[in-house]
């Protein structure tokens, strides 16, 4: 059991767990990037606090890019 296993460092895990951490660091880091950014620039500030806090696999900034950031002029 992956959870039951003790290792005393991050260089002692095993090399699947390598393969399923990278990519969601990364997806994470895209979506996390892309929100604060627009975030910031349209000084929404609860929402920026909210990203950069709230760890959530990249869920809460997609929901914001989508839904809730605010429209500029077209």
């Amino acid at each position: 059991m992956f959870w039951a296993m003790n290792y005393n460092n991050w260089a002692n895990m095993p090399f699947y767990f390598w393969w399923v951490m990278v990519p969601v660091i990364l997806w994470d880091l895209v979506w996390r990037g892309m929100a604060l950014w627009k975030s910031a620039r349209k000084a929404q500030k609860g929402w920026f606090l909210a990203l950069l806090i709230v760890n959530s696999v990249g869920i809460l900034p997609i929901i914001y890019l989508a839904f809730f950031q605010k429209k500029g002029k077209k």
